[in-house]
């Protein structure tokens, strides 16, 4: 699927614009460590680097994106704002909106995450509930926006979002520029299609390689068959990459800028969570192991080779951890 470098030039994303953005997010969500975990790097075979984005008051990099629309947003005038989340991008419109003296609202599955429900509330936004997944969730959402005139962000559609993302990118080039393989958890597509852009950009001989759960494929199906595929269920842990209905400006995005894209199974997604906790002593969401399942799957492919993951995100209970991390451990007397 992947073009040349003049592609590029149809891709929605901008060099010029993704650096202006940096100046509009809170210094707290940038300049996150780029860490070489040599434990981890010798039980996967390879060398491991950690990009971790869990450090900040919303435990994840959604805080990159929604900073660049709420700062936008403000300065159109725009005084109340809606969007559907899975967890992560609510706490983080919460956080900016509430920054900016901005009234956010944000609708979520009633099957979403309790901790980050409880979490956007604490931030200081108002939560709706509906449905079953992130898909009705956006339905209410247009809804909300039609009917009170709020502002919609739409995670990924949202151009802002993905710039916001790709400032990670920016990061990784500048302080590895013999950058040689990006892993990046893929769902809607902002993480991927920003952090993408930028390696395509200015790492070309990089790769960036897309990992999403086999139980919420939709964005992999549609890469590979170059065109929209939508899935009728979603049956994955890894609940902030977990879409039905892929945007298609964002995939026509991502069929420019990935190289290729993999899926992996929840027994790998939690292996990766245990690997993580093991050797590099970190505590992440099931979407911030994706990379280290996909690398547990195809141990040759990466054999010897530099290897970056971008840790998406933290944001899991403590019941939920035990359960797929802590347990396993102790089963096995450990």
């Amino acid at each position: 699927m992947l073009g040349g470098v003049g592609d590029l030039g149809r891709v929605r994303l901008r060099l010029d614009r993704i650096r202006a953005s940096v100046g509009e997010i809170d210094p707290v969500f940038l300049d996150t460590p780029a860490l070489e975990c040599a434990p981890l790097g010798r039980a996967l075979g390879c060398s491991m680097t950690l990009k971790v984005e869990t450090l900040n008051p919303v435990r994840s990099f959604k805080g990159r994106g929604t900073e660049t629309v709420a700062a936008a947003a403000r300065e159109n005038g725009v005084s109340r704002m809606v969007c559907a989340s899975a967890g992560n991008l609510g706490q983080a419109l919460a956080y900016s909106g509430s920054r900016r003296g901005l009234d956010v609202t944000v609708v979520a599955a009633r099957t979403a995450n309790a901790l980050k429900l409880r979490r956007i509330a604490d931030l200081g936004a108002r939560v709706r509930l509906v449905g079953e997944d992130i898909e009705d969730a956006r339905l209410l959402a247009r809804e909300i926006a039609e009917s009170d005139g709020a502002y919609l962000l739409e995670d990924s559609l949202d151009l802002a979002t993905c710039e916001g993302a790709a400032t990670i990118g920016l990061e990784l080039v500048r302080d590895d520029p013999a950058l040689d393989v990006v892993l990046v958890a893929l769902g809607g597509g902002a993480l991927a299609s920003g952090v993408g852009y930028v390696v395509r950009s200015l790492a070309g001989h990089a790769q960036v390689i897309g990992v999403q759960p086999a139980g919420a494929p939709a964005m992999t199906l549609s890469w590979r068959q170059g065109t929209v595929v939508e899935t009728d269920r979603i049956e994955t842990i890894a609940d902030g990459v977990a879409g039905r209905c892929p945007i298609p400006e964002v995939l026509d995005d991502l069929l420019l800028v990935l190289d290729e894209v993999v899926l992996v199974t929840e027994d790998s997604i939690k292996a990766g969570m245990r690997m993580l906790y093991e050797h590099a002593g970190l505590v992440v969401e099931p979407s911030a192991a994706l990379g280290i399942a996909a690398v547990l799957e195809q141990p040759e492919r990466f054999a010897g080779r530099r290897v970056t993951t971008i840790l998406c995100g933290s944001n899991v209970g403590p019941a939920d951890f035990a359960q797929w991390v802590l347990e396993p451990f102790t089963r096995v007397g450990r």
